[in-house]
Parts: structure tokens; C-alpha cells; sequence
């Protein structure tokens, strides 16, 4: 990977919100902005930064609402993907552009699914890693049983207080080993995941990321259209134990311009587990 650049953290309001963002690279280059998932922060995507910026671009990397220092409304009503979507158009506005690059991992992939779908006029090309389409991601769940198992923690989220404290107990031992334990042996350091655990630490952290999969369920945004037309690249680890990779080439068919990257060694934690190949393909990407 390139060598280490730069990087600070400003805070940047945006939708109603205050959100902490890391920054790195020449704001006079193109914008990428990079999303991370559940149950992290920008340190999602801390493998990718230096090689993005070496290759050219301006990096945000925020967290996410809900998430770390960012604000953290209480109603469940304020995580909805719409919402979270806006957020990132915010964030493509103060830097004082009208596109950007939008990459995301989990969640984050969610997120940019829909920046591509409602939003294909801010963003310049799409980077998804192992999340679906929505469209794809509702077809398997409600149509395919070993999804609905793999996805049974979404249910089990919806109870009120008793996720936060099963994450939180014993040292977040269950929020780490959502990481340890399903990822290649080494993608989390021990620095890193304390960094994670200072992030979980953050007064009503727990439940603002919570309520990201209780918005899920309980505010379901409807699509008026559900075709990506950006050019758009799916990353995918084969050893993802949380959804199914034939969902990756579902994906496809709602892509103008679309391919995947598989990796057959890699799981849902892609990102960490090859960085250099992901890297390498992204940078490849961009360069079209």
C-alpha cells in the first residue's frame, strides 16, 4: 500500500446534523467520499485512504450520524436511508462540488446504493462492498431462508435497550467478536479495536447505530425508480457469513454500467481482509 498522507478531522454540519469527518488529500482534487457500515466508524476505511489520495483524490471519510463524535438524534424517524443520504450531499456540498465519488462498505454500501439510485446527478462513479442492491437484498430475505437466518440480528435489534446491552457487556466482548470472529485472522488489530471500543464508548453511540436497522423496519423508504446508472463496481468476499454472494450478481441486472470483483478468500469484512488487491481495483476503477 502507498505511503501514509496526511489526514485531519473537522466537524461539518450538514442536513441538521453535525457530523466528524476526516479529511485527507488536495481539496482542489476530485471528490471521493468513503462510508462505512455496522458497527464501525471512518476507521473502515483506513486501508484505502492512502492509496486513494496517491491516486488523486480528496478523501472524506465521515462517521456516520449515530456513530463516534458525529450527532446522534434520538428519534428512530432520523435514520432513515433517505435522511442518511442527504447527509452525504451535505458533505459533497461544503467541500463545494457537484459530484463525487461515493464508496461504502455495509451500511455505507446502503447509503450509496441510494445516492446512486435517487441521487445519480452527485455522484460520479459507485464503489459497493458486500451489500446488495435493496431491491435484491428484499428479494432474498423475504424469499430465500438461509438469507432470513443469516439476517436474523436485524430482528433481534428491533427490541428496545437489550441490544445496546448485550453489545455493550464484558468490554463490548459481543461487538468485538462481530468483528474478530468473522473476519481473516489479523484484519482488526488490538490498537484498532480499542479505537472501536472508545467509538461504541460514545454517550448514546450504541443506540444511534442501533437505530439505523430499527429505521430499517419501522420507516421503509420507497424507491420511484430502482435502476443504478453510474458506473458502478461491487466488491465482494465469498466468506461473508452475513449475506449470501449470489446477491452480488443479482445486484448486476439493476446496473447500466456494472461489475464485480470477487474474492474468494476474503469475507464480509473485504475492505481488511485484501486491501492492497481492493485498492488496486478501486484505483484501477476510478481510472476508466
Amino acid at each position: 500500500m502507498a505511503s501514509s498522507v496526511s489526514r485531519e478531522f473537522r466537524f461539518i454540519k450538514t442536513n441538521g446534523v453535525t457530523l466528524h469527518v476526516l479529511r485527507a488529500g488536495n481539496p482542489a482534487n476530485p471528490l471521493a467520499v468513503l462510508l462505512h457500515g455496522f458497527p464501525e466508524f471512518h476507521l473502515g476505511w483506513d486501508r484505502q485512504i492512502n492509496d486513494l489520495v496517491h491516486a488523486g483524490f480528496y478523501v472524506l471519510a465521515p462517521d456516520q450520524r449515530g456513530y463516534n463524535l458525529s450527532d446522534k438524534p434520538r428519534s428512530i424517524g432520523a435514520y432513515t436511508v433517505d435522511k442518511l443520504a442527504l447527509d452525504i450531499i451535505g458533505l459533497i456540498d461544503s467541500v463545494g462540488v457537484s459530484k463525487a465519488v461515493i464508496a461504502g462498505h455495509d451500511w455505507g454500501a446502503i447509503v450509496a446504493w441510494h445516492l446512486g439510485v435517487c441521487h445519480p446527478d452527485r455522484v460520479e462513479k459507485l464503489i459497493i462492498a458486500n451489500v446488495p442492491h435493496p431491491v435484491v437484498f428484499k428479494k432474498f430475505y423475504d424469499h430465500d431462508n438461509d438469507q432470513r437466518r443469516r439476517s436474523r440480528y436485524i430482528r433481534q435489534f428491533q427490541v428496545p435497550i437489550l441490544p445496546e446491552m448485550m453489545l455493550r457487556k464484558d468490554d463490548f466482548k459481543n461487538a468485538v467478536e462481530s468483528l474478530v470472529k468473522t473476519s481473516l485472522p489479523g484484519s482488526f488489530s488490538t490498537d484498532e479495536i480499542e479505537e472501536y471500543k472508545r467509538a461504541w464508548g460514545q454517550p448514546g453511540a450504541l443506540t444511534g447505530m442501533l437505530n439505523w436497522y430499527r429505521a430499517m423496519v419501522r420507516r421503509r423508504t420507497r424507491l420511484e425508480t430502482i435502476r443504478v446508472t453510474v458506473p458502478t463496481l461491487i466488491l465482494w468476499g465469498k466468506r461473508d457469513r452475513f449475506l449470501k454472494w449470489q446477491m452480488a450478481e443479482a445486484s448486476l441486472e439493476y446496473c447500466d454500467d456494472g461489475r464485480i470483483e470477487f474474492f474468494d478468500d476474503a469475507t464480509h469484512w473485504v475492505l481488511r481482509d485484501r486491501p492492497e488487491a481492493v485498492n488496486r481495483l478501486i484505483v484501477k476503477f476510478l481510472s476508466r
